[in-house]
């Protein structure tokens, strides 16, 4: 399995979208290899995609679902943005195009959510073939290997690639288990979350016949 703490740093630069790309390549496709349930590229969030993040989670729809190919996709969410949160769909985007380069799916689910709730409490293993996630604001996805003893989070920006039921040859001792952070347990002002779900396009019994959800 993969060590989150020996993973590198990344530190992404506005003018070089090509490099973030294979980084996060570099860092996360290591998730597909046997024994790997986890993989994991920490980024230092550039502070045009930071502002965006939290303008859209000040001011945005709390849910965006979207499914379909990564064109139409793109094309379905773009109603969701304004000048102000575009940096947060362009790193939407490179996250996607990652996604779908690793795990090999033609159609896609993304889900960007407002989670203001202690949502997936429980340390699980998700059923589906493989996941990614990213925490732009709030804390990150927790995870642990030793049934709760210990408990790492991930960063802010990281994006984290997981493993699921679905994948090949996933065994059922695989030891990772993973959940959301609890929110509760935080001051009253912090207990909110920007979250990014990509995976396939079924994941989760998901039905094609609403290719696009946009909640206030």
């Amino acid at each position: 399995m993969v060590d989150a703490s020996t993973m590198p740093n990344v530190t992404p630069s506005d003018a070089c979208l090509t490099r973030r790309e294979i980084q996060l390549l570099v860092d996360c496709k290591p998730v597909r290899a046997p024994g790997h349930a986890m993989a994991m590229s920490r980024r230092v969030l550039p502070d045009r995609l930071r502002q965006a993040a939290h303008r859209h989670l000040a001011t945005g729809p709390r849910l965006i679902v979207a499914r379909g190919t990564f064109a139409s996709i793109d094309t379905a969410v773009r109603q969701a943005f304004t000048a102000e949160t575009q940096m947060l769909l362009e790193d939407m985007r490179i996250l996607a195009q990652t996604f779908q380069s690793i795990s090999g799916h033609d159609a896609l689910r993304v889900r960007l959510e407002r989670v203001v709730s202690d949502s997936c409490r429980k340390f699980h293993v998700d059923c589906v073939d493989l996941r990614l996630l990213c925490t732009y604001c709030g804390p990150g996805v927790q995870w642990t290997r030793d049934e709760g003893r210990t408990i790492a989070e991930a960063e802010p920006g990281a994006v984290v690639f997981l493993k699921g039921r679905c994948a090949p040859n996933w065994r059922e001792d695989d030891t990772l288990r993973h959940r959301s952070p609890p929110l509760s347990v935080l001051p009253e002002g912090d207990r909110m979350r920007l979250l990014l779900t990509v995976d396939a396009a079924d994941a989760c019994g998901a039905s094609a016949d609403e290719p696009l959800v946009i909640a206030a």
